[in-house]
């Protein structure tokens, strides 16, 4: 395979699509962007899978390669029985198979790479995607390959999966099976108690009845019995919780209907006096569950309440006696001494013995610019060092460190209470319960002075058709196509309360660094003399060989070639400097430049100075990169009434840009630690306003937890998500204010469907009061009511995602 040189050009790379900034690499006719895509395509070329590239024709499947160079032996530790036996699910001599998340799958091309996985390693048997969870199972042989090779091949073709200790630590439990079990054996006597009801309704013989009645009677509670005791306990399991809180929600009616149904059934049986409603018992309940799996499926998908475990990694490197050995995170104790290079995570809080630092906290304190730490200094568990790699001693354990004590912290735990801002349907039901009482003590007094048998079925028979069953379809089967359509726009919420939480709420505050901005970007501009085409070559050329974040940043921004540099040398917290062709370049503070004389005014920007020679250029300066479309949606959530608030941990120099977004009237906070941001939402709670935080990463979790909703922002769902109650991909940041307007339509979906179950409670009702209530007119309007509410709901809520533009998924 010939590769060619070729001059400075703006090409896609043929792999993953990303701009080749630099010098493209060229093979086979096609350019790539760095050396690591171009080593994927050979290998997929060598192995006959090229038709990776040709299953998803919207975009270039393949994920750049430039972070994803793979050191040899990285993963060996893996091998280790300590970390293998705690990550396989099952092991034999011929079999052993694993479960890695996989965050970067995205698309057809993907699966089918993923699940070829055999053809680039022979030992592999075989491998199966769950794509809504971003998951792959793969069985290898293991005389033939070792999971750290599997580790190493996945990497290699850009797929790395997630390692953590939350993958030693956790328990390796099976999704419960409960609902299906439940939905299954209801949906299973539901039918056969309706064929055992046919006789009633087609009204067959009374020969056939005297006959067969009484044995179908017994036979229906034989298969009602196990919907009673089994499949309906949650309803009563919550009713019963709600009523010792002394609270009425949906379900405390709802059980009411259902076991004044179930005894009626079982009296109409047993004394012969009719055939009974178990099939509209066990069909009502098969529908409520029908329900609820629908609004867990989407909660089963994505993991919401994850802990610090997620976060950190699974190994570590510690060095004893100059020898270098990886370890368990989990294992690491205070005094050893760990190695952490480029872009790795500190475990635990350390004292920095040897190396450079530049520790970035974004994560945990939301401060976007790397801290520099010198030797001596203590360095705390969650940053990450940006720059070469340097040695620690570790004086806490893991589980002491100070990221997990602000995780632990219980003022960051969400209260939960019944007194709240409760759901539509529990308000309805409390007052549903009420009146239904009402109507049957009403018919009770009625009819005991004329008819006592028939006060009887009145009272029992207004108990059975209010029941409000129907009703409580309409909010889990609304709020489920909720979730669907906001699914396919990468808004992922934990259940349909969260939807709507979201409507009902009236101001939104929003984290800065990674929500508003663009982690990963950085609008860099320059002030100064101007530069030429060879002043930026000599600039570039020094920054080439600096680690320090800064440089590296603004060495990426600069297009320019490169030349030999002599004599460099970075000094800590001053700038970095060098000769470029005879002449001293030096990039730094305006103090190491000797450009402070010229720039007395303070300022909170970032800046870098720069000195060619013996002239004082300029200096670039260092702004966060906001997400495009912002100011429309601002703009649009201000027009709906929202009020908003700033909360940032970096310091206030980019108030006025914020201000040209948010306006003079929005709240801007700098500063603000964790605990700070926390007690903001809560005042905002306390003054009565419903509050949805809208952040990332760690020190977000408080406010996101104390929050009405909390909505974590981040480049890839299946990333960490502290405690929050929704998932919102980055790309469909900029569509908050339309998912909030829609989930606001979507309660006056439920509200039109609570119409439609009103009006035939209503008919219902006036059988009852007048003793008019047959087993046929049950059979035929209870199962109908609940029909027609869920597809009213269903089309209802189709209908507004249709005329707002959300009846398609995000491109």
């Amino acid at each position: 395979m010939l590769e060619t040189a070729h001059p400075l050009v703006k090409e896609q790379c043929y792999h993953c699509g990303d701009d080749c900034t630099r010098t493209p690499i060229y093979a086979d006719e096609k350019v790539f962007c760095c050396t690591g895509c171009k080593s994927v395509y050979e290998l997929l070329y060598a192995n006959n899978l090229c038709t990776y590239y040709n299953l998803d024709a919207t975009e270039k499947p393949g994920l750049t390669q430039k972070a994803e160079e793979v050191q040899a032996g990285q993963f060996t530790y893996l091998d280790q029985p300590e970390f293998k036996n705690q990550l396989l699910q099952f092991q034999s001599e011929t079999r052993d198979k694993v479960l890695f998340r996989i965050p970067n799958m995205h698309c057809s091309s993907c699966i089918w790479l993923l699940e070829n996985l055999f053809k680039l390693d022979q030992g592999i048997l075989e491998s199966r995607v769950n794509f809504p969870r971003k998951e792959v199972t793969i069985s290898y042989h293991p005389s033939k390959t070792k999971l750290s090779a599997v580790v190493t091949l996945l990497h290699k073709i850009g797929y790395g999966p997630t390692l953590n200790l939350e993958n030693l630590t956790k328990e390796k439990s099976k999704r419960s099976f409960g609902i299906n079990l439940k939905l299954g054996l209801a949906g299973f006597c539901f039918g056969n108690t309706m064929l055992l009801s046919f006789p009633e309704y087609f009204a067959f013989t009374d020969e056939i009845k005297q006959e067969f009645g009484s044995f179908f009677g017994y036979l229906s509670i034989a298969l009602a019995l196990p919907v009673f005791l089994y499949s309906a306990r949650g309803f009563f399991t919550s009713a019963w919780q709600s009523l010792k809180q002394r609270h009425i929600n949906l379900d405390t009616p709802i059980s009411l209907g259902l076991l004044s149904l179930f005894g009626l059934s079982l009296f109409d049986i047993l004394t012969g006096s009719g055939p009974g409603y178990l099939d509209s018992f066990t069909g009502l309940v098969f529908f409520m569950l029908i329900g609820k799996y629908v609004q867990q499926t989407t909660y089963y998908a994505l993991t919401f309440d994850r802990d610090y475990k997620a976060y950190f990694p699974i190994s570590v490197t510690v060095l004893e006696k100059g020898q270098e050995r990886v370890i368990a995170v989990k294992e690491l104790v205070p005094t050893q001494r760990i190695r952490i290079r480029n872009q790795e995570l500190i475990p635990a809080d350390a004292i920095l013995l040897r190396g450079e630092a530049f520790i970035d906290y974004s994560f945990v304190s939301g401060e976007s610019v790397p801290v520099p730490k010198v030797a001596g200094e203590i360095i705390y568990a969650g940053g990450r060092q940006m720059g070469e790699s340097i040695e620690l001693e570790v004086v806490k354990d893991v589980s002491q460190s100070y990221l997990t004590q602000l995780w632990n912290n219980t003022v960051f735990e969400k209260e939960k209470s019944y007194f709240g801002v409760g759901t539509y349907a529990d308000k309805v039901g409390s007052y549903f319960i009420t009146v239904t009482l009402l109507i049957a003590l009403g018919s009770l007094v009625y009819w005991v002075p004329r008819d006592t048998d028939m006060a009887i079925k009145a009272f029992t028979s207004v108990l059975v058709i209010a029941c409000p069953c129907a009703l409580s379809l309409s909010t889990p089967f609304t709020l489920s196509n909720t979730l669907k359509i906001f699914g396919k726009h990468k808004f992922y919420l934990k259940n349909g309360d969260v939807a709507e939480t979201l409507a009902k709420a009236d101001t939104l505050v929003f984290d800065k660094t990674g929500t508003l901005t663009e982690s990963a970007q950085t609008d860099i501009t320059y002030q100064g003399s101007a530069l030429s085409a060879e002043d930026e070559s000599k600039i570039k050329s020094v920054l080439q060989h600096s680690t320090h974040p800064l440089s590296q940043s603004l060495y990426q921004s600069i297009i320019a070639p490169v030349q030999a540099v002599t004599q460099f040398q970075e000094l800590s917290g001053k700038g970095v400097q060098g000769l470029v062709a005879g002449e001293l370049i030096r990039i730094g503070s305006a103090e190491f430049t000797g450009i402070a004389s010229a720039h007395t005014i303070e300022t909170l920007a970032t800046r870098v100075y720069v000195q060619l020679g013996q002239k004082q250029y300029g200096y670039f300066t260092f702004q966060n990169h906001y997400r495009e479309g912002l100011k429309p949606l601002l703009t649009e959530l201000q027009q709906q009434g929202k009020k908003l608030a700033v909360l940032s941990g970096d310091n206030a120099s980019e108030k006025e840009n914020l201000h040209q977004y948010f306006g003079k009237a929005a709240e801007l906070r700098f500063n603000q630690s964790p605990a700070d941001k926390l007690a903001y939402v809560a005042g905002l709670k306390q003054q009565g306003h419903r509050v949805i935080m809208v952040g990332d990463g760690l020190n977000d979790a408080g406010a996101l937890k104390m929050s009405d909703a909390g909505i974590s922002v981040t480049n890839s769902v299946n990333n960490f998500s502290p405690g929050c109650d929704a998932i919102l991909d980055a790309g469909s940041f900029t569509q908050l204010a339309k998912f909030l307007k829609f989930s606001r339509y979507s309660l006056y979906v439920i509200l039109g469907s609570f119409g439609v179950s009103f009006g035939y409670n209503i008919i219902g009702l006036s059988l009852a009061v007048m003793g008019q209530f047959s087993p046929v007119a049950s059979a035929i309007l209870m199962p109908i009511s609940s029909l027609s509410v869920i597809l009213c709901s269903v089309l209802g809520v189709r209908l507004v995602a249709w005329r707002m533009g959300l009846n398609r998924g995000s491109e």
